[in-house]
Protein backbone atom coordinates (compact mmCIF):
# COMPACT_ATOMS: atom_id res chain seq x y z
CA UNK A 1 0.00 0.00 0.00
CA UNK A 2 1.24 3.27 -0.69
CA UNK A 3 0.73 6.18 1.15
CA UNK A 4 2.21 9.34 2.63
CA UNK A 5 3.49 9.57 6.31
CA UNK A 6 0.75 12.64 6.87
CA UNK A 7 -1.97 10.18 5.46
CA UNK A 8 -0.42 6.99 7.92
CA UNK A 9 0.22 9.70 11.06
CA UNK A 10 -3.63 10.39 10.70
CA UNK A 11 -4.83 6.91 10.30
CA UNK A 12 -2.90 6.62 13.63
CA UNK A 13 -4.48 8.83 15.53
CA UNK A 14 -7.39 8.60 14.52
CA UNK A 15 -7.07 4.71 15.70
CA UNK A 16 -5.90 5.80 19.01
CA UNK A 17 -8.64 8.23 19.72
CA UNK A 18 -7.16 11.56 19.74
CA UNK A 19 -9.73 14.06 19.29
CA UNK A 20 -8.09 17.55 19.20
CA UNK A 21 -4.36 18.44 17.91
CA UNK A 22 -2.51 21.86 19.35
CA UNK A 23 -0.24 23.49 17.76
CA UNK A 24 1.02 26.05 14.51
CA UNK A 25 1.44 24.87 10.83
CA UNK A 26 4.86 25.42 9.54
CA UNK A 27 6.90 24.59 6.28
CA UNK A 28 7.57 21.17 8.34
CA UNK A 29 4.03 19.93 9.00
CA UNK A 30 1.67 21.30 6.56
CA UNK A 31 0.79 18.03 5.00
CA UNK A 32 0.30 16.89 8.39
CA UNK A 33 -2.23 20.05 9.12
CA UNK A 34 -3.73 19.43 5.68
CA UNK A 35 -4.80 15.57 6.07
CA UNK A 36 -5.39 16.56 9.88
CA UNK A 37 -8.20 18.72 8.64
CA UNK A 38 -9.80 16.13 6.39
CA UNK A 39 -10.32 13.93 9.46
CA UNK A 40 -13.99 13.51 10.68
CA UNK A 41 -12.46 12.78 14.16
CA UNK A 42 -9.95 14.78 14.62
CA UNK A 43 -10.11 19.02 15.06
CA UNK A 44 -6.56 20.57 14.70
CA UNK A 45 -6.72 23.99 16.62
CA UNK A 46 -4.75 26.83 15.69
CA UNK A 47 -2.72 28.22 19.27
CA UNK A 48 -1.36 31.44 20.05
CA UNK A 49 1.61 30.02 20.48
CA UNK A 50 3.09 26.46 21.38
CA UNK A 51 3.59 26.66 24.90
CA UNK A 52 -0.18 27.67 25.08
CA UNK A 53 -0.73 24.30 23.23
CA UNK A 54 1.80 22.12 25.20
CA UNK A 55 -0.78 23.65 28.13
CA UNK A 56 -4.08 22.17 26.41
CA UNK A 57 -2.86 19.29 26.02
CA UNK A 58 -1.66 18.93 29.22
CA UNK A 59 -5.30 19.31 30.52
CA UNK A 60 -6.88 17.33 27.62
CA UNK A 61 -5.13 14.23 29.27
CA UNK A 62 -5.91 15.22 33.00
CA UNK A 63 -9.60 15.63 32.03
CA UNK A 64 -8.86 11.76 31.62
CA UNK A 65 -10.81 12.24 27.80
CA UNK A 66 -8.09 11.22 25.74
CA UNK A 67 -4.54 11.95 24.84
CA UNK A 68 -3.28 15.05 24.97
CA UNK A 69 -1.26 15.78 21.16
CA UNK A 70 0.18 18.81 20.30
CA UNK A 71 1.10 19.00 16.66
CA UNK A 72 3.98 21.36 16.02
CA UNK A 73 7.01 22.37 13.71
CA UNK A 74 10.34 21.33 14.77
CA UNK A 75 13.44 23.64 16.26
CA UNK A 76 11.42 26.98 17.45
CA UNK A 77 7.88 25.21 17.78
CA UNK A 78 9.63 22.16 20.00
CA UNK A 79 11.66 25.06 22.24
CA UNK A 80 8.38 27.11 22.54
CA UNK A 81 6.69 24.10 24.02
CA UNK A 82 9.01 22.74 26.24
CA UNK A 83 7.71 24.17 29.23
CA UNK A 84 4.64 22.29 29.19
CA UNK A 85 6.23 19.12 27.88
CA UNK A 86 8.28 19.98 31.18
CA UNK A 87 5.37 20.10 33.26
CA UNK A 88 3.51 17.62 32.11
CA UNK A 89 6.49 15.09 32.41
CA UNK A 90 7.45 16.42 36.39
CA UNK A 91 3.79 15.76 36.93
CA UNK A 92 2.84 12.46 35.55
CA UNK A 93 0.32 13.24 32.44
CA UNK A 94 0.79 11.66 29.41
CA UNK A 95 1.44 13.69 26.56
CA UNK A 96 1.87 12.90 22.56
CA UNK A 97 4.21 15.60 20.91
CA UNK A 98 4.09 14.94 17.39
CA UNK A 99 6.83 17.41 15.53
CA UNK A 100 7.65 17.74 11.71
CA UNK A 101 11.67 17.05 10.51
CA UNK A 102 13.78 18.24 8.10
CA UNK A 103 14.71 16.42 4.92
CA UNK A 104 16.18 13.69 4.84
CA UNK A 105 16.56 12.95 1.71
CA UNK A 106 18.69 15.68 0.05
CA UNK A 107 22.34 15.46 2.09
CA UNK A 108 21.92 19.05 2.45
CA UNK A 109 23.54 20.85 6.14
CA UNK A 110 21.92 23.77 7.66
CA UNK A 111 18.20 23.46 6.88
CA UNK A 112 15.59 25.38 8.06
CA UNK A 113 14.98 24.50 11.98
CA UNK A 114 17.89 21.77 11.98
CA UNK A 115 18.59 20.58 15.24
CA UNK A 116 19.04 17.87 17.33
CA UNK A 117 15.10 17.98 19.26
CA UNK A 118 15.85 14.60 20.70
CA UNK A 119 18.87 15.52 22.77
CA UNK A 120 16.83 18.68 23.66
CA UNK A 121 13.38 16.76 24.86
CA UNK A 122 15.67 13.81 26.40
CA UNK A 123 15.45 14.97 29.77
CA UNK A 124 11.71 15.80 29.62
CA UNK A 125 10.06 12.83 27.75
CA UNK A 126 9.89 9.00 28.29
CA UNK A 127 10.01 8.12 25.22
CA UNK A 128 11.78 9.65 21.91
CA UNK A 129 11.09 8.09 17.58
CA UNK A 130 12.05 9.63 14.39
CA UNK A 131 10.35 7.50 11.75
CA UNK A 132 13.12 6.84 9.00
CA UNK A 133 10.08 4.99 6.47
CA UNK A 134 6.62 5.17 5.57
CA UNK A 135 6.46 1.59 7.30
CA UNK A 136 7.30 2.57 10.73
CA UNK A 137 4.68 5.50 11.17
CA UNK A 138 1.84 3.94 12.45
CA UNK A 139 3.67 0.87 14.59
CA UNK A 140 6.08 4.05 16.21
CA UNK A 141 2.85 6.11 16.86
CA UNK A 142 1.37 3.13 18.79
CA UNK A 143 4.45 2.55 20.35
CA UNK A 144 4.54 6.09 21.49
CA UNK A 145 1.15 6.28 22.94
CA UNK A 146 1.52 3.08 24.83
CA UNK A 147 4.45 4.08 26.79
CA UNK A 148 3.08 7.37 27.26
CA UNK A 149 0.37 5.99 29.08
CA UNK A 150 1.62 3.28 30.19
CA UNK A 151 3.46 3.14 33.97
CA UNK A 152 3.94 6.71 35.53
CA UNK A 153 2.28 8.61 32.62
CA UNK A 154 4.57 11.47 30.57
CA UNK A 155 5.01 12.53 27.35
CA UNK A 156 6.99 11.42 24.48
CA UNK A 157 8.41 12.60 21.21
CA UNK A 158 8.10 11.44 17.45
CA UNK A 159 9.34 13.24 14.59
CA UNK A 160 8.45 12.77 11.34
CA UNK A 161 10.44 14.03 8.05
CA UNK A 162 8.83 16.10 5.94
CA UNK A 163 9.64 14.33 3.10
CA UNK A 164 8.51 11.37 4.19
CA UNK A 165 4.70 13.31 4.63
CA UNK A 166 5.57 14.71 1.07
CA UNK A 167 5.97 11.71 -0.94
CA UNK A 168 4.07 8.47 -1.18
CA UNK A 169 6.23 4.97 0.25
CA UNK A 170 5.47 1.89 0.81
CA UNK A 171 3.19 1.39 4.39
CA UNK A 172 2.85 -2.59 4.53
CA UNK A 173 0.51 -3.92 6.84
CA UNK A 174 -1.15 -1.16 8.85
CA UNK A 175 -2.03 -3.06 12.30
CA UNK A 176 -4.80 -1.70 14.45
CA UNK A 177 -4.47 -0.09 17.90
CA UNK A 178 -4.55 -2.08 20.81
CA UNK A 179 -5.39 -0.60 23.80
CA UNK A 180 -3.52 -0.97 27.36
CA UNK A 181 -5.55 -3.56 29.58
CA UNK A 182 -6.05 -1.90 33.13
CA UNK A 183 -3.16 -1.38 35.05
CA UNK A 184 -2.66 -3.86 38.00
CA UNK A 185 -0.22 -4.57 40.99
CA UNK A 186 3.16 -5.88 41.60
CA UNK A 187 2.48 -6.55 45.14
CA UNK A 188 3.12 -9.60 47.27
CA UNK A 189 0.77 -11.08 48.85
CA UNK A 190 2.72 -11.11 52.01
CA UNK A 191 3.53 -6.88 51.74
CA UNK A 192 -0.66 -6.79 51.31
CA UNK A 193 -1.10 -8.48 54.36
CA UNK A 194 1.88 -6.66 56.31
CA UNK A 195 0.33 -3.04 55.14
CA UNK A 196 -3.25 -4.12 55.89
CA UNK A 197 -1.58 -5.33 59.68
CA UNK A 198 -0.12 -2.52 60.33
CA UNK A 199 -2.86 -0.37 59.18
CA UNK A 200 -5.54 -2.86 61.64
CA UNK A 201 -3.00 -1.86 64.76
CA UNK A 202 -2.52 1.66 64.14
CA UNK A 203 -4.24 3.85 66.65
CA UNK A 204 -4.12 6.71 64.42
CA UNK A 205 -4.10 5.49 60.91
CA UNK A 206 -3.94 8.59 58.09
CA UNK A 207 -4.32 8.63 54.25
CA UNK A 208 -1.95 10.87 52.05
CA UNK A 209 -3.34 11.33 48.43
CA UNK A 210 -1.67 12.60 45.26
CA UNK A 211 -2.63 12.84 41.63
CA UNK A 212 -1.90 9.27 41.48
CA UNK A 213 -4.76 8.45 43.66
CA UNK A 214 -6.85 10.34 41.25
CA UNK A 215 -9.26 7.33 39.80
CA UNK A 216 -9.19 5.49 43.23
CA UNK A 217 -11.56 7.81 45.21
CA UNK A 218 -13.80 5.03 45.59
CA UNK A 219 -11.15 2.98 47.44
CA UNK A 220 -10.07 5.95 49.44
CA UNK A 221 -13.26 6.66 50.72
CA UNK A 222 -13.50 3.01 51.66
CA UNK A 223 -10.73 2.84 53.22
CA UNK A 224 -10.78 5.82 55.42
CA UNK A 225 -14.05 5.20 56.96
CA UNK A 226 -13.24 1.62 57.32
CA UNK A 227 -10.19 2.75 59.23
CA UNK A 228 -12.03 6.31 60.74
CA UNK A 229 -8.68 7.62 59.19
CA UNK A 230 -7.91 11.56 58.30
CA UNK A 231 -7.32 12.10 54.28
CA UNK A 232 -5.07 15.06 53.26
CA UNK A 233 -3.80 15.50 49.90
CA UNK A 234 -1.17 17.04 47.78
CA UNK A 235 -1.95 20.38 45.86
CA UNK A 236 -2.06 17.81 42.55
CA UNK A 237 -3.75 15.83 44.28
CA UNK A 238 -6.47 17.69 45.33
CA UNK A 239 -9.10 16.30 43.59
CA UNK A 240 -8.81 12.96 44.08
CA UNK A 241 -10.70 12.79 47.55
CA UNK A 242 -13.55 14.69 47.86
CA UNK A 243 -13.35 18.10 50.07
CA UNK A 244 -17.15 17.32 51.01
CA UNK A 245 -16.26 14.40 52.96
CA UNK A 246 -16.09 14.60 56.49
CA UNK A 247 -13.09 12.95 56.65
CA UNK A 248 -11.31 15.45 53.85
CA UNK A 249 -8.53 16.86 56.38
CA UNK A 250 -7.29 19.47 53.60
CA UNK A 251 -4.00 20.35 51.54
CA UNK A 252 -0.86 19.19 52.95
CA UNK A 253 1.13 18.14 55.73
CA UNK A 254 2.99 19.30 58.46
CA UNK A 255 3.67 22.85 59.35
CA UNK A 256 2.62 24.43 55.84
CA UNK A 257 -0.88 22.37 56.18
CA UNK A 258 -4.09 23.86 56.77
CA UNK A 259 -5.19 23.51 60.62
CA UNK A 260 -7.23 20.50 59.96
CA UNK A 261 -4.84 18.64 58.47
CA UNK A 262 -2.15 19.91 60.91
CA UNK A 263 -4.10 18.63 63.95
CA UNK A 264 -5.48 15.63 62.42
CA UNK A 265 -2.22 14.15 61.59
CA UNK A 266 0.06 15.05 64.29
CA UNK A 267 0.04 11.99 66.17
CA UNK A 268 -0.51 9.77 63.43
CA UNK A 269 1.63 6.39 63.48
CA UNK A 270 0.31 4.56 60.28
CA UNK A 271 0.37 6.76 57.10
CA UNK A 272 -0.96 5.27 54.06
CA UNK A 273 0.62 7.75 51.20
CA UNK A 274 -1.23 6.77 47.78
CA UNK A 275 0.07 8.26 44.40
CA UNK A 276 2.04 10.80 45.93
CA UNK A 277 6.23 11.49 45.60
CA UNK A 278 6.52 13.02 49.01
CA UNK A 279 7.77 16.38 46.77
CA UNK A 280 8.25 19.44 48.07
CA UNK A 281 5.05 21.56 47.66
CA UNK A 282 2.87 19.07 49.60
CA UNK A 283 5.38 18.43 52.74
CA UNK A 284 6.01 21.86 52.67
CA UNK A 285 9.33 22.06 51.61
CA UNK A 286 9.69 18.74 53.03
CA UNK A 287 9.05 20.11 56.76
CA UNK A 288 6.75 16.94 57.44
CA UNK A 289 8.40 13.51 59.03
CA UNK A 290 5.84 11.13 58.39
CA UNK A 291 5.60 8.46 60.66
CA UNK A 292 7.69 5.02 61.14
CA UNK A 293 4.95 2.75 59.54
CA UNK A 294 4.60 4.30 56.23
CA UNK A 295 3.19 2.51 54.03
CA UNK A 296 4.02 3.86 50.08
CA UNK A 297 1.58 3.04 47.31
CA UNK A 298 2.90 4.06 43.45
CA UNK A 299 3.33 2.72 39.79
CA UNK A 300 6.60 4.02 40.12
CA UNK A 301 9.20 2.52 42.22
CA UNK A 302 11.81 4.93 41.83
CA UNK A 303 9.64 6.99 44.40
CA UNK A 304 10.07 4.45 47.12
CA UNK A 305 12.45 5.64 49.58
CA UNK A 306 13.37 8.98 47.78
CA UNK A 307 12.70 11.23 50.70
CA UNK A 308 11.12 8.82 52.79
CA UNK A 309 12.00 5.42 53.95
CA UNK A 310 8.46 3.28 53.52
CA UNK A 311 8.06 0.39 55.86
CA UNK A 312 6.02 -1.32 53.23
CA UNK A 313 6.22 -0.19 49.73
CA UNK A 314 3.23 -1.48 47.24
CA UNK A 315 3.80 -1.22 43.78
CA UNK A 316 1.01 -0.63 41.34
CA UNK A 317 -2.15 1.23 40.06
CA UNK A 318 -3.44 2.97 42.72
CA UNK A 319 -7.12 1.21 42.52
CA UNK A 320 -5.37 -2.26 42.08
CA UNK A 321 -3.69 -2.02 44.91
CA UNK A 322 -5.89 -0.18 47.11
CA UNK A 323 -8.59 -3.17 46.47
CA UNK A 324 -5.87 -5.81 47.06
CA UNK A 325 -5.59 -3.86 50.71
CA UNK A 326 -9.27 -3.71 51.11
CA UNK A 327 -9.66 -7.06 50.87
CA UNK A 328 -6.84 -8.25 53.08
CA UNK A 329 -8.08 -5.69 56.16
CA UNK A 330 -10.90 -7.18 57.18
CA UNK A 331 -13.03 -5.47 59.97
CA UNK A 332 -11.32 -2.65 61.83
CA UNK A 333 -11.85 -2.43 65.66
CA UNK A 334 -12.53 0.89 67.09
CA UNK A 335 -12.57 2.24 63.50
CA UNK A 336 -15.70 3.90 63.97
CA UNK A 337 -15.48 5.82 67.19
CA UNK A 338 -12.37 6.77 65.64
CA UNK A 339 -13.97 8.67 62.89
CA UNK A 340 -16.60 9.84 64.53
CA UNK A 341 -14.01 11.97 66.84
CA UNK A 342 -11.94 12.39 64.02
CA UNK A 343 -14.80 13.95 62.06
CA UNK A 344 -15.72 16.30 65.28
CA UNK A 345 -12.18 17.97 65.16
CA UNK A 346 -11.66 17.95 61.20
CA UNK A 347 -15.19 20.22 61.18
CA UNK A 348 -13.97 22.45 63.83
CA UNK A 349 -10.64 23.05 62.56
CA UNK A 350 -12.15 23.86 59.39
CA UNK A 351 -14.78 26.43 60.56
CA UNK A 352 -12.34 27.73 62.73
CA UNK A 353 -9.99 28.52 59.83
CA UNK A 354 -12.60 29.50 57.81
CA UNK A 355 -14.14 31.97 60.10
CA UNK A 356 -10.64 33.43 60.44
CA UNK A 357 -10.45 34.02 56.75
CA UNK A 358 -14.16 35.43 56.66
CA UNK A 359 -12.94 37.74 59.78
CA UNK A 360 -10.31 39.16 58.46
CA UNK A 361 -10.62 42.92 57.11
CA UNK A 362 -10.08 42.77 53.15
CA UNK A 363 -9.49 46.80 52.99
CA UNK A 364 -12.34 47.40 50.44
CA UNK A 365 -10.99 44.65 48.34
CA UNK A 366 -12.40 40.84 47.79
CA UNK A 367 -11.95 38.97 50.67
CA UNK A 368 -10.57 35.45 49.22
CA UNK A 369 -13.14 33.51 51.39
CA UNK A 370 -15.71 35.39 50.41
CA UNK A 371 -14.97 35.28 46.59
CA UNK A 372 -14.47 31.36 47.00
CA UNK A 373 -17.64 30.21 49.18
CA UNK A 374 -19.92 32.39 46.45
CA UNK A 375 -17.69 30.29 43.72
CA UNK A 376 -18.34 27.07 45.53
CA UNK A 377 -22.13 27.68 45.37
CA UNK A 378 -22.40 28.00 41.72
CA UNK A 379 -20.57 25.51 40.63
CA UNK A 380 -21.83 21.69 40.59
CA UNK A 381 -19.62 19.15 41.91
CA UNK A 382 -18.18 17.89 38.65
CA UNK A 383 -17.17 21.25 37.69
CA UNK A 384 -13.30 21.68 36.67
CA UNK A 385 -11.04 24.14 38.68
CA UNK A 386 -7.93 24.90 36.72
CA UNK A 387 -5.28 27.11 39.00
CA UNK A 388 -2.08 29.07 37.44
CA UNK A 389 0.93 29.25 39.70
CA UNK A 390 1.45 31.50 42.31
CA UNK A 391 -0.04 32.69 45.75
CA UNK A 392 -3.54 32.25 44.45
CA UNK A 393 -2.78 28.66 43.53
CA UNK A 394 -2.55 27.81 47.62
CA UNK A 395 -5.89 30.05 47.94
CA UNK A 396 -7.34 27.78 45.84
CA UNK A 397 -5.87 24.83 47.88
CA UNK A 398 -6.94 25.85 51.27
CA UNK A 399 -9.74 27.41 50.76
CA UNK A 400 -11.74 26.33 47.83
CA UNK A 401 -13.25 22.54 47.74
CA UNK A 402 -13.34 20.46 45.22
CA UNK A 403 -15.69 17.81 44.87
CA UNK A 404 -15.10 15.51 41.72
CA UNK A 405 -12.14 13.81 40.40
CA UNK A 406 -9.97 15.20 38.08
CA UNK A 407 -11.80 18.24 39.07
CA UNK A 408 -8.75 20.28 40.01
CA UNK A 409 -6.01 20.76 37.32
CA UNK A 410 -2.53 22.77 38.49
CA UNK A 411 1.31 22.97 37.14
CA UNK A 412 2.59 21.20 40.39
CA UNK A 413 6.22 20.00 40.30
CA UNK A 414 7.35 21.53 37.06
CA UNK A 415 5.90 24.95 38.49
CA UNK A 416 5.42 26.66 34.84
CA UNK A 417 3.50 30.19 35.36
CA UNK A 418 0.89 31.06 32.54
CA UNK A 419 -0.62 27.22 32.66
CA UNK A 420 -4.33 28.49 33.66
CA UNK A 421 -5.22 30.50 30.38
CA UNK A 422 -4.54 27.68 27.66
CA UNK A 423 -5.45 25.11 30.05
CA UNK A 424 -9.37 26.02 30.46
CA UNK A 425 -9.69 26.01 27.01
CA UNK A 426 -7.66 22.21 26.97
CA UNK A 427 -10.29 21.05 29.22
CA UNK A 428 -13.52 22.50 28.06
CA UNK A 429 -12.80 21.52 24.70
CA UNK A 430 -11.90 17.85 26.21
CA UNK A 431 -15.26 18.04 28.45
CA UNK A 432 -17.35 20.54 27.10
CA UNK A 433 -20.55 19.11 29.14
CA UNK A 434 -18.76 20.18 32.43
CA UNK A 435 -18.11 23.76 33.85
CA UNK A 436 -14.45 25.00 33.67
CA UNK A 437 -13.21 28.18 35.64
CA UNK A 438 -9.50 29.16 35.85
CA UNK A 439 -7.69 31.40 38.85
CA UNK A 440 -4.93 32.96 37.35
CA UNK A 441 -2.89 35.39 38.80
CA UNK A 442 -2.48 38.78 37.06
CA UNK A 443 1.49 37.85 36.46
CA UNK A 444 0.86 34.24 34.67
CA UNK A 445 -1.96 36.23 32.70
CA UNK A 446 0.49 38.22 30.85
CA UNK A 447 2.81 35.34 29.70
CA UNK A 448 -0.29 33.55 27.77
CA UNK A 449 -3.40 35.79 28.33
CA UNK A 450 -3.18 36.14 24.43
CA UNK A 451 -4.57 32.33 24.24
CA UNK A 452 -8.27 33.74 25.21
CA UNK A 453 -8.39 34.08 21.42
CA UNK A 454 -8.57 30.39 20.71
CA UNK A 455 -11.37 30.23 22.92
CA UNK A 456 -13.31 32.32 20.88
CA UNK A 457 -12.20 30.55 18.15
CA UNK A 458 -13.66 27.47 19.50
CA UNK A 459 -16.70 28.41 21.45
CA UNK A 460 -15.15 27.30 24.36
CA UNK A 461 -17.67 29.02 26.92
CA UNK A 462 -15.47 29.64 30.08
CA UNK A 463 -14.79 31.70 33.06
CA UNK A 464 -10.60 32.93 34.16
CA UNK A 465 -10.95 35.19 37.36
CA UNK A 466 -8.15 37.15 37.64
CA UNK A 467 -6.39 37.68 41.02
CA UNK A 468 -5.60 41.22 40.29
CA UNK A 469 -2.93 43.12 42.90
CA UNK A 470 -0.52 44.15 40.95
CA UNK A 471 2.32 41.65 42.01
CA UNK A 472 3.94 38.50 41.75
CA UNK A 473 2.58 37.85 45.19
CA UNK A 474 4.14 34.60 46.04
CA UNK A 475 7.61 35.39 45.60
CA UNK A 476 6.89 39.39 46.67
CA UNK A 477 5.08 37.96 49.70
CA UNK A 478 8.69 35.99 50.16
CA UNK A 479 10.93 38.57 49.46
CA UNK A 480 8.72 40.94 51.66
CA UNK A 481 8.96 39.37 55.20
CA UNK A 482 13.58 38.79 55.06
CA UNK A 483 14.10 42.09 52.86
CA UNK A 484 11.57 44.45 53.57
CA UNK A 485 11.72 45.14 49.57
CA UNK A 486 10.35 43.95 46.27
CA UNK A 487 13.17 43.28 43.89
CA UNK A 488 10.88 42.74 40.39
CA UNK A 489 7.69 40.91 41.21
CA UNK A 490 5.99 44.69 41.47
CA UNK A 491 4.13 44.40 37.52
CA UNK A 492 3.67 47.67 35.67
CA UNK A 493 -0.18 48.18 35.08
CA UNK A 494 -2.10 46.56 32.74
CA UNK A 495 -6.02 47.41 31.43
CA UNK A 496 -7.63 43.92 31.70
CA UNK A 497 -10.94 44.89 29.95
CA UNK A 498 -8.34 45.92 27.06
CA UNK A 499 -6.84 42.88 26.98
CA UNK A 500 -10.17 41.10 27.01
CA UNK A 501 -11.73 43.39 24.11
CA UNK A 502 -8.45 42.73 22.11
CA UNK A 503 -9.34 39.44 22.14
CA UNK A 504 -13.14 39.68 22.16
CA UNK A 505 -13.87 38.05 25.38
CA UNK A 506 -16.55 39.26 27.72
CA UNK A 507 -15.00 41.66 30.75
CA UNK A 508 -16.85 42.02 34.44
CA UNK A 509 -14.90 43.53 37.11
CA UNK A 510 -15.01 42.30 40.90
CA UNK A 511 -13.75 45.42 43.01
CA UNK A 512 -14.93 44.45 46.06
CA UNK A 513 -17.14 41.56 48.32
CA UNK A 514 -20.42 43.64 47.12
CA UNK A 515 -19.60 42.72 43.82
CA UNK A 516 -18.88 38.94 44.37
CA UNK A 517 -22.22 37.00 43.76
CA UNK A 518 -23.42 39.35 40.81
CA UNK A 519 -20.17 38.87 39.06
CA UNK A 520 -19.39 35.29 39.11
CA UNK A 521 -23.42 34.85 38.63
CA UNK A 522 -23.18 37.32 35.49
CA UNK A 523 -19.82 35.23 34.21
CA UNK A 524 -21.10 32.10 34.16
CA UNK A 525 -24.36 32.31 32.67
CA UNK A 526 -22.66 33.88 29.59
CA UNK A 527 -19.83 31.69 29.76
CA UNK A 528 -22.76 29.32 29.38
CA UNK A 529 -23.48 30.51 26.42
CA UNK A 530 -20.42 29.61 24.76
CA UNK A 531 -19.34 33.37 25.66
CA UNK A 532 -15.60 32.81 26.98
CA UNK A 533 -15.34 35.40 30.35
CA UNK A 534 -12.61 37.31 31.92
CA UNK A 535 -12.86 38.64 35.43
CA UNK A 536 -10.94 41.35 36.59
CA UNK A 537 -10.95 39.83 40.35
CA UNK A 538 -9.55 43.16 42.57
CA UNK A 539 -8.55 40.44 45.67
CA UNK A 540 -6.87 41.17 48.77
CA UNK A 541 -3.67 39.27 49.74
CA UNK A 542 -2.96 40.86 52.77
CA UNK A 543 -3.37 37.84 54.73
CA UNK A 544 -0.59 34.81 53.88
CA UNK A 545 -2.12 31.36 53.58
CA UNK A 546 -0.70 28.77 56.08
CA UNK A 547 1.68 27.11 53.63
CA UNK A 548 3.53 30.55 52.63
CA UNK A 549 3.75 31.22 56.42
CA UNK A 550 4.81 27.53 57.55
CA UNK A 551 7.63 27.23 54.26
CA UNK A 552 9.07 30.43 55.76
CA UNK A 553 9.32 28.96 59.43
CA UNK A 554 10.45 25.66 57.91
CA UNK A 555 13.25 27.32 55.74
CA UNK A 556 14.73 29.75 58.19
CA UNK A 557 14.82 27.04 60.90
CA UNK A 558 17.31 25.23 58.26
CA UNK A 559 19.87 27.83 58.80
CA UNK A 560 22.62 27.98 61.64
CA UNK A 561 22.05 29.99 64.45
CA UNK A 562 24.57 32.68 62.67
CA UNK A 563 22.34 33.08 59.73
CA UNK A 564 19.52 33.06 61.42
CA UNK A 565 20.60 36.03 63.33
CA UNK A 566 21.82 37.61 60.45
CA UNK A 567 18.68 37.52 58.34
CA UNK A 568 16.09 38.56 61.27
CA UNK A 569 18.42 41.64 61.81
CA UNK A 570 19.05 42.72 58.29
CA UNK A 571 15.24 42.12 57.75
CA UNK A 572 14.51 44.01 61.35
CA UNK A 573 16.89 47.07 60.24
CA UNK A 574 14.85 47.46 57.13
CA UNK A 575 11.98 47.89 58.49
CA UNK A 576 13.49 50.46 61.01
CA UNK A 577 15.54 52.32 58.49
CA UNK A 578 12.55 51.73 55.94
Amino acid sequence: MQKTAAWLARHALEQVGVRYTFGIPGVHNTELYDEFAASGSITPVLVAHECGGAFMADAVSRSGAGLGTLLIVPAAGVTHAASGIGEAFLDGIPLLVIAGGIRRDTGRAYQLHDMDQHALLAPITKGRWRVDTHAEVVPVIYEACRLAMSGEPGPVFVEIPVNLQLMTGEAGDIPDFVPLPRAGHKASPADIARAAELLRRAKRPGIFCGWGAVDATAELRQLAEMLGAPVATTLQGLSSFPASHPLHAGFALGPSAVPASENAFRDCDCLLAVGTRFAEIPTGSFGYEPPVNLIHVDINPRVFGANYPPAVALEGDARAALAALIGSLGPVDGGAERARLVREQIAADKRAYHDEWLAHDSKGRVNPARFFDTLRSHLPDDAIVVADDGNHTFLVAELMPIHGPRGFFSPTDFNSMGYCIPAVIGAKLARPDRVVVGIVGDGAVRMTGLEMATAVAQQAGVVWFVFNDGELAQIAQAQETPYNRKTCTVLPELDFEGLARANHVGYRVMRNNDDIERVIGDSLAAAATGAPMLVDVRIDYSKRTRFTEGVIRTNLKRFGLADQARLIGRALWRRVTG
